[in-house]
C-alpha cells in the first residue's frame, strides 16, 4: 500500500528500510550524524520539516525540528519529489542550486556514501506524492 511522501507513514516506513538495508547499515557503521531537512513550496502552502538522525548503527526518520544538527538540506517540494522519484540525483541538485546546504556540508560530503544508500534503500518504497 501507498504512503503518502513525507507523512508519518512514510517516515516509519523510510526508518524500516533504512535499517533493513545491509548496504546503508554498512555505511553508517560508527558514524554519529543529525540532518535537518525543510521542503518548502508543499502543494498546500505549508513547510515540512524532518530529520534523519543516524546513531549506534541505526537511522530515524521523523517529521521534527531538530534544535541541535550537523547539516541542513532545503529544497521546494518538486524537487524532493524529483529526488525521490530517482528522476534527480542530490548532487546535480546541489550544483543547479535546487538544494541549499547548512551547517556543516563537510559532514555531508565526508558521508555521500550514506547518502547514495539512502536513495538506493528508500528507492523500492510505494510512495504517492501530492498534486
Amino acid at each position: 500500500m501507498a504512503v503518502q511522501f513525507l507523512s508519518d507513514e512514510f517516515m516509519t516506513q523510510a526508518t524500516a528500510q533504512l535499517n533493513n538495508s545491509d548496504a546503508f547499515k554498512t555505511a553508517i557503521s560508527g558514524l554519529t550524524l543529525d540532518v535537518q531537512f525543510i521542503v518548502t513550496d508543499v502543494p498546500d502552502g505549508d513547510t515540512i520539516n524532518y530529520a534523519l538522525t543516524i546513531a549506534d548503527g541505526n537511522a530515524e526518520m521523523s517529521l521534527t525540528t531538530l534544535p541541535d544538527f550537523d547539516a541542513s538540506i532545503t529544497s521546494a517540494y518538486e524537487t524532493a519529489t524529483s529526488i525521490s522519484r530517482g528522476e534527480l540525483n542530490t548532487q546535480m541538485a546541489f550544483m543547479t542550486g535546487k538544494i541549499k546546504i547548512g551547517g556543516n556540508p563537510s559532514k555531508l560530503i565526508m558521508h555521500q556514501n550514506v547518502f547514495v544508500e539512502f536513495a538506493n534503500a528508500l528507492k523500492t518504497m510505494d510512495v504517492e506524492y501530492a498534486a
